[in-house]
Order: structure tokens, then sequence, then C-alpha cells
């Protein structure tokens, strides 16, 4: 599983004594023991679907960071943020490129007859469960959004 594949990585790590990825899987490791505490206390046991989740969610917290430190002129910051997300996108599955969510937007598009962008929820719907952890959803969301108001 790929929590125990995390925890064999930060014995590693703090053998190496790599403290940024020390750092790092402590915090996913960490955010993972809250989820399970939130599902289901003590006898909950986080699948893999669940560790991408949490590593997902921490990636896209760092993105936002980014975006902000870098708005604050704050480079030292974006600096540690980047490695970070880095680090965490190594956990991560693929991610698919932008013009391979066009194509896949323009299939749920054509497949639930959007027409408008009201239509959006209908896309993303049909569109979410093939690119889910393989994309950022705000990404995707902006070309979804794009795509129907070419209409």
């Amino acid at each position: 599983m790929l929590k125990q594949k995390l925890q064999s990585e930060l014995k590693e790590s703090m053998l190496a004594k790599d403290a940024l990825k020390t750092s790092v899987l402590r915090m996913v490791l960490s955010a993972i023991n809250y989820y399970e505490i939130q599902k289901g206390g003590a006898g909950y046991e986080a699948t893999d679907e669940d560790v991408l989740s949490v590593i997902q969610k921490e990636a896209k917290q760092h993105r936002d960071s980014i975006e902000q430190f870098t708005s604050a002129k704050r480079s030292d910051l974006v600096d540690k943020e980047t490695k970070e997300l880095e680090l965490l996108q190594k956990y991560l599955p693929q991610q698919i490129s932008e013009e391979e969510i066009e194509k896949l937007v323009k299939e749920a598009v054509t497949q639930t007859g959007a027409s408008s962008p009201a239509d959006m929820g209908k896309v993303m719907a049909a569109l979410m469960p093939k690119i889910k952890g393989k994309a950022d959803g705000g990404l995707v969301s902006k070309i979804v959004k794009a795509s129907l108001n070419a209409y």
C-alpha cells in the first residue's frame, strides 16, 4: 500500500538526513492520519485512493501558496514550496497534458449534449471520473468554461 511506502521512505530519508523529504513525508503522513481519524477513528485504514486524495489536496495547497507568495514577492518561500510540491508530485499519477484535457472536454461536451455555460455541471460530472488525480481541477474547470463559452 501507498501509506506503507511513504512510511518506509520516511525512515530512509531520516537515516539519509534529507531534511526536506523528511519534512514533506511527515506532513503527508500526518494529513493521512488526520483523514483516517475523520473517517472512522483508530480502526480506519486509508486506501491507496484515500492517500492519493490527501496528497492531491496537499499539492493543491502548495500550488495556492506558491501563487500567493509570488504575488507577495517572497521568493524564499516560493522556492521552499516549489521544492516541496516537486516531492509531492512524485507520489501522484502522471499528470495529463492540457491538449489531452481539451480533447477529453470536447468528448464530454459531445457526450452530454452541453450547449451553454449552464451545462458545466453535466460536463464536469462526465469528465472527472476519467481524469481524477491526473489533472488539476482548476485547470479542467477553466478549460470547460472556455469550451462552453465558445457556443
